[in-house]
């Protein structure tokens, strides 16, 4: 059976699969690394396994997308669009593949259309496939995206978010199928997204077969995940039931939330005589071989809750946010009270909400509310930003019933109808001024940026614009292995580090003295393949003050916002100041914005006056009862 490769176009792509005697397999090593490494797998570490993945003859390598796009430039400093273009010259023939999250992009909310169709646009030139969804199986906040995937003559795959539970049918998912294809047309792949792996197998392979028998023709990607240990099963149902493809990941980085080993399903599927087309099996060996002594470097990204989690069947949460949650939890410090949380509070807050899909940003909205919940032990008594539009339907309606009246009471006050009457329903966002982000960015930056330096910056523009600055003062970190770049416990002086970039050039690091100076800067000297560097870093931002020490309960933040000292509820970083110095605001304006587990909270002003003071920065992290901004109320 013939390879489908980079280059081929999406008719030729569908044609192979229709008439495909098996099934195709593909590795989705950006959802492994999500799953189970909090997203920190390196560039340098995906490099070290290109030769052998792009031997392995995949349908597709799921190597961007989700949320990698922003912990790329976050926390391990790679360009996302360099990423994609060193491993294409390591795997010419290999499709690439992403997972869009439609109108929310990369990122974890609405985005202009014209901002939407760019960076589609841009990121098109190097991704074969488009894996779209919406967490509200909402067909309207994805079709720009599928417009934009189709004129650039790229694989097109919309997905079907599955979830379990009463309203869950099959019936439903057919219609949401045929909604989709009316916008799309046939030449498509379709994937059955079981972001959670919920459901028995038998509940899979009848849902595919549901499917197929409405629409014979289509192709149906199967994507799921093995919280529960069970997803080898239903990948084997879906396959026997007419699936054409399915995801894996190596086995010897798979863990417990992400995809299974792609050995063991092809193990698995050979017993009822399903051959996986093109698949190289010694290529798949070779490939974990390779990769099996990177592991030990990533363990500290590894979840903190070990075993297969078989409970993931009542709280549904994703298998991409397993990892990060419980890395909440640690900081947080509430890590004792996850059962709680997982097992009561989460399924209950999922059931008032509408019973919708946990996945971004909804698994974040859901996440967080039940957190708020148990933590301050008020019910949606602190509604972030994000669950105030969930609830007045700013990302779209709610599929199967509307959360109850005494939780929009509880949340928006007693007025809360008026609020739905004037605020509800999705706003028209209006297309963004590019050429003035355009020059913003060339602002901060001091040179003019390049078209894919704009789009990073136009999801993320202050972790854009922190990262560029970061390169041209550090340069490109991506060739450092994970060896160096995860270790713990610091350098000593006189040490000596020998390390292979990806190109296996040999470079050599000696660690220099540290001095401080007056003004409180830090110069570190190190010698870089024999020539010396002096890095100079700021000093931190010291904490202190007695207003920072004083802790202050809810009710006396509330009783200052209300006298126009507005302070942070929560711990939070904040993302935005919205006003300046002097200018005049009037009741509900906004004044900043907070940023908390991916969930965004505005800060509205409570009085009508002229802005005193501005005690915050844009990327400060800020904890309970600190100054953010002062009003000085109108006469």
């Amino acid at each position: 059976m013939e390879r489908i490769v980079h280059g081929m176009s999406p008719v030729e792509v569908v044609r192979i699969l229709r008439q495909a005697d098996g099934y195709y397999v593909t590795n989705t090593a950006r959802d492994l690394s999500q799953s189970d490494f909090k997203n920190r797998i390196l560039l340098h570490t995906d490099l070290l396994a290109a030769k052998s993945r792009e031997k392995a003859g995949f349908f597709s390598l799921e190597i961007t997308g989700g949320a990698s796009i922003h912990v790329d430039i976050l926390r391990k400093q790679v360009d996302p669009f360099l990423k994609l273009e060193l491993l294409r010259e390591r795997m010419p023939k290999t499709m690439f593949q992403t997972l869009c999250r439609g109108i929310n992009l990369f990122g974890y909310r609405p985005y202009p259309q014209n901002v939407v169709r760019l960076v589609v646009r841009e990121y098109a030139k190097y991704v074969d496939v488009w894996r779209v969804f919406d967490f509200l199986n909402h067909v309207p906040n994805m079709i720009a995206v599928f417009e934009e995937v189709q004129k650039a003559g790229m694989v097109l795959e919309p997905a079907v978010c599955f979830s379990t539970g009463p309203e869950h049918t099959d019936d439903f998912y057919v219609k949401k199928v045929g909604e989709i294809l009316d916008v799309t047309g046939t030449d498509i792949t379709l994937c059955i997204k079981n972001h959670g792996g919920l459901g028995t197998p038998k509940r899979i392979g009848d849902l595919v077969n549901a499917i197929l028998q409405k629409y014979p023709e289509l192709v149906i990607h199967y994507h799921g995940h093995n919280t529960d240990g069970n997803d080898v099963a239903r990948i084997t149902a879906a396959v026997l039931a007419g699936a054409k493809i399915i995801d894996g990941s190596e086995y010897s980085f798979a863990g417990y939330y992400g995809p299974p080993s792609i050995l063991t399903v092809v193990q698995t599927l050979a017993e009822y005589g399903k051959k996986a087309i093109g698949l190289d099996e010694k290529a798949v060996v070779e490939t974990s071989d390779v990769l099996r002594g990177e592991r030990h470097y990533y363990e500290y990204f590894e979840s903190q809750f070990k075993g297969f989690d078989p409970t993931v069947q009542i709280h549904k949460l994703p298998g991409g946010a397993a990892g990060s949650s419980f890395e909440q939890a640690v900081k947080g410090k509430f890590l004792d009270k996850m059962p709680t949380i997982l097992h009561e509070e989460l399924p209950k807050v999922q059931k008032e909400l509408g019973n919708f899909w946990s996945v971004t940003p909804g698994s974040q909205i859901l996440w967080t509310t039940a957190v708020s919940n148990v933590q301050a032990g008020d019910r949606y008594g602190n509604p972030s930003g994000d669950l105030k539009n969930l609830l007045l339907g700013k990302y779209g309606p709610f599929p199967f019933y509307q959360p109850a009246d005494w939780i929009y009471e509880k949340v928006f006050g007693a007025n809360w109808q008026e609020v739905l009457k004037q605020e509800g329903g999705m706003d028209a966002i209006g297309d963004m001024d590019i050429a003035k982000e355009r020059r913003e960015l060339a602002k901060n930056l001091g040179y003019e940026p390049t078209d894919q330096q704009l789009v990073t910056y136009l999801q993320h523009p202050n972790d854009a614009v922190a990262f560029f600055k970061f390169e041209e003062k550090f340069g490109r970190a991506h060739v450092l292995p994970p060896s160096i770049l995860f270790r713990r416990g610091g350098f000593k002086l006189g040490e000596t580090i020998k390390f292979c970039d990806h190109s296996g050039k040999e470079h050599v690091i000696e660690i220099g003295p540290m001095q401080t100076d007056e003004g409180g800067k830090t110069h570190v000297y190190l010698n870089v393949d024999h020539h010396q560097r002096v890095f100079e870093f700021e000093p931190e931002a010291v904490r202190g003050g007695e207003a920072k020490a004083v802790k202050l309960t809810k009710g006396e933040i509330e009783d200052l916002a209300k006298a126009g000292d507005m302070r942070a509820p929560f711990n939070a970083n904040v993302c935005e100041v919205s006003v300046t110095v002097g200018q005049e605001v009037k009741v509900g304006d906004r004044l900043a914005i907070l940023e908390a587990m991916k969930m965004q909270t505005p800060i509205n002003s409570q009085v009508g006056g002229k802005v005193g003071k501005i005690a915050t920065k844009v990327g400060a992290a800020v904890q309970p009862g600190d100054e953010l901004i002062k009003v000085t109320p109108a006469a």
